[in-house]
Formats: C-alpha cells, sequence, structure tokens
C-alpha cells in the first residue's frame, strides 16, 4: 500500500487468536503423581499412602485438594479410603476387575451394537478356552464340572437363574487362562450380553439342552488340555449362539440395555 510520502508500506499481518491456556487443577497434579508412584510400584499393594497432613506439607497444598486427589485415586480403583484412627488411603493395585469396568463404560457410553459385541466375544472366548487347556488348574475344572452340573440339573428353573449360571460358566472358563486382560473383557462383555440374552423367546428348552451339551464338550477338551479342540469346540458354540441371537434380535429387537 503506497502513503503520502510515496513509499510502500506492507499491509499489516493478521493477529492469531490465542485460545485461553488450560492450566490443570492441583487436586489433578497430585493425583497423576500419586497413580504414576502406585503403578511403578512405590507403594506395594496393601500399603497406604502418607497421611494427609504429611501429603499437605509435602506439596503445599491445601487439605481440600489432598483429598480431592485422593477421592480420584479412589474412583479409579487405585486406593480404598478407610476412616478411623486406623484409616487412610491404602494401595490397590488394578486387577481384571479394573479392566471390566473400564470396557463396560465403553460399551455403555459409546452404545455398543448387540453385534459388535458378539463378534468381539467370537474373537475372544475361543481363545480364553485354548489357554485354559494350557493352564487349567484342578480347582479350575472342579469349578467347571460344579457349573455344568447346576445348569444340566436347572430344567425347572427360572430364566435369570439360567442365564446367571450360563454367564458364571463362561467366566470360569476365562479365569481358567488366568490372563486377567482376557478375564476382564470377557467380564465385561458377559454383563452386556447377559442383558440382550434375557427373552424367553430366545433361550427356550432347545437352547438349554444346546447349551449343556456344548459345556460338557468344551469342558471335555480343557480338562483333557487340548487346546484346538477347545477352541474349536467354544468357537462353534459362540458362534451358533451369535447367529441365533441375532436372527431373534431381528425379530424382536431385544433390549441390549445399553
Amino acid at each position: 500500500m503506497a502513503t503520502s510520502n510515496g513509499t510502500t508500506q506492507s499491509p499489516e499481518a493478521p493477529t492469531a487468536s490465542l485460545s485461553p491456556l488450560q492450566v490443570p487443577k492441583a487436586s489433578d497434579v497430585l493425583a497423576d503423581d500419586l497413580r504414576e508412584r502406585i503403578l511403578r510400584g512405590d507403594f506395594p499393594e496393601g500399603t497406604s499412602l502418607p497421611p494427609e497432613r504429611e501429603l499437605v506439607a509435602q506439596t503445599a497444598m491445601s487439605r481440600t485438594t489432598v483429598r480431592e486427589a485422593l477421592r480420584i485415586l479412589e474412583v479409579q480403583g487405585l486406593v480404598t479410603i478407610r476412616t478411623g484412627r486406623s484409616g487412610g488411603a491404602f494401595v490397590r493395585r488394578p486387577d481384571s476387575d479394573s479392566v471390566a469396568s473400564s470396557v463396560e463404560l465403553l460399551i455403555r457410553g459409546r452404545q455398543i451394537r448387540l453385534d459388535d459385541l458378539l463378534e468381539t466375544r467370537e474373537a475372544i472366548e475361543p481363545q480364553c478356552a485354548g489357554l485354559a487347556a494350557l493352564y487349567r488348574t484342578d480347582e479350575d475344572l472342579q469349578r467347571l464340572d460344579e457349573l455344568n452340573n447346576q445348569i444340566e440339573q436347572a430344567e425347572g428353573a427360572s430364566l435369570a437363574e439360567f442365564l446367571q449360571i450360563n454367564v458364571d460358566w463362561h467366566m470360569a472358563v476365562a479365569e481358567a487362562s488366568h490372563n486377567e486382560l482376557l478375564s476382564g473383557m470377557m467380564r465385561a462383555l458377559s454383563r452386556a450380553i447377559y442383558e440382550a440374552t434375557d427373552n424367553q423367546g430366545f433361550v427356550d428348552d432347545a437352547v438349554r439342552a444346546t447349551t449343556v451339551r456344548a459345556h460338557r464338550s468344551v469342558t471335555r477338551g480343557i480338562r483333557e488340555q487340548d487346546r484346538d479342540a477347545a477352541v474349536r469346540r467354544m468357537t462353534r458354540h459362540v458362534h451358533s449362539y451369535a447367529e441365533a441371537l441375532l436372527e431373534v434380535d431381528e425379530r424382536t429387537g431385544i433390549n441390549v440395555g445399553l
């Protein structure tokens, strides 16, 4: 642009607008620090974190901020807070229940579709059965046998009772894999799919009889430590179940409870 004295002036560059800086809350910063120390083992499971007054002195934060940080850790399942003379914040290490809670929040929060749940189950549960065949203990086999007997004798049981025994058996297989991550995933999936099968139009006498036979067959593969057989039989079982359930879902619009 030309000025009055004949010189040329460059146009002014536009000023970039800056978004406000996001400063983390003091309680979040403290919770993050304590979480990392717990996860790397600085505070062994079952031991207590430093008392509130000590954390206040160490961090120069207020008692309210320290308490809020401890509540964050409690919600995340990393500490248990006890009151009283022998109280405090006692360390818990994450376990399969922690995995299950996180996955369950994802399922419900994202409203994951029933067919996605069943596809995930088909990908995971046969591997649980295969690992169970490798790593099962006598206690695992005893638990599976108990549940097989219960479901076989549940001919006159209510639908809710039958479904609960069924879920317990599938979880027993997952736990026999001795893989906490897989067990946690299966616990979350089982809870969600349980809601979808609470339907008398799907779980009839034929489905109950087929379930009993399939469970016995998978258990036999696990007992004989035949990984291929356990994987193959569980794959057939959960795939057949998924096909039948989705067929009923298309006809009746089963409520997945999400």
